[in-house]
């Protein structure tokens, strides 16, 4: 059996659509890791740290020699690989286009706090060098929603981040969190987040229903009052969400395992169709094709 010269350290994350992907870590876990929704990078062993360079470039040059011709995509982990400076990213670029040429895309996650220390003029040189799709954990375009859960960002600084990706042609993907905000901000977290992305266009949008598969403790410390919405409440949350989107061509996906009602379209064009959708399992959830709890992969 062929190892993988790669030295992982689980848990190991990364998105559904990087599903065929090589996974290289160029950092061990979250550079703020304090987000209290966030279940990722808080086991002991996944403590921040910036991987070695070398180690890194030599399981490349080894990944080349093994599988040659055979890697299309590189997803850089753990959890946000855009701290980097770019001189180290350019050099880790380079090695990647150097030992896997036929990689077609490469990606990351990317926390806005991350894009304000590079220029729009640094950004752009790395989507030159291939990295063109990242990874943009919004969760909410609420300031409140955003500080209950210490997240460590505004609407603002956000927003920010995703401008500056867009203007270097960069692909953004960015997740909101449905049910973050509780019963009582949740029409403030439906609204403000479209205006998040009205604002922004970003190329791809994508929804997950919040959950807390090793409890709610660290969540409640910092907002005791969250109180969760039931599965009606998180469809007329979405419903909400979809009606305020104003969005020209972005792919919109609502088909994570945490969500009952699987939704996928384009916004604008589609955005009828899937407010029907979500209109049915509103008023007939039993004729609505919705994924039962056993289904949901929690």
């Amino acid at each position: 059996m062929t190892t993988i010269p790669i030295r992982y350290i689980n848990p190991v994350f990364r998105p559904p659509s990087e599903a065929q992907s090589l996974i290289l870590p160029v950092t061990n876990g979250c550079s703020w890791n304090q987000c209290t929704y966030c279940e990722m990078y808080t086991a002991p062993q996944k403590k921040f740290a910036l991987r070695d360079a070398d180690e890194t470039l030599d399981a490349l040059r080894q990944i080349g020699e093994q599988f040659p011709g055979q890697v299309q995509r590189v997803f850089l982990g753990d959890g946000d690989a855009m701290v980097l400076s770019t001189r180290r990213l350019m050099t880790l670029l380079q090695a990647i286009k150097d030992q896997l040429p036929q990689v077609r895309r490469i990606s990351s996650y990317c926390l806005p706090r991350n894009v304000r220390n590079k220029s729009v003029a640094e950004l752009t040189e790395l989507r030159a060098a291939g990295l063109s799709l990242v990874y943009v954990g919004a969760e909410s375009g609420d300031d409140e929603v955003l500080q209950k859960i210490n997240k460590g960002e505004t609407f603002e600084t956000t927003r920010d981040a995703l401008d500056k990706l867009g203007q270097a042609g960069m692909t953004r993907s960015v997740m909101l969190l449905n049910g973050l905000g509780g019963r009582v901000h949740s029409e403030q977290h439906a609204r403000n987040s479209a205006r998040l992305a009205n604002l922004t266009q970003p190329e791809f949008l994508a929804t997950l229903v919040v959950s807390f598969p090793q409890g709610e403790e660290r969540f409640r410390q910092h907002y005791p009052e969250w109180e969760p919405l039931d599965q009606q409440a998180l469809f007329v949350e979405m419903q909400q969400l979809l009606q305020a989107l104003e969005l020209q061509r972005t792919v919109f996906r609502s088909d994570h395992a945490s969500n009952w009602l699987v939704l996928k379209g384009v916004l604008g064009r589609e955005k009828n169709r899937m407010l029907q959708q979500v209109a049915q399992a509103i008023a007939q959830p039993e004729s609505a094709q919705l994924r039962a709890d056993w289904q949901r992969g929690l």
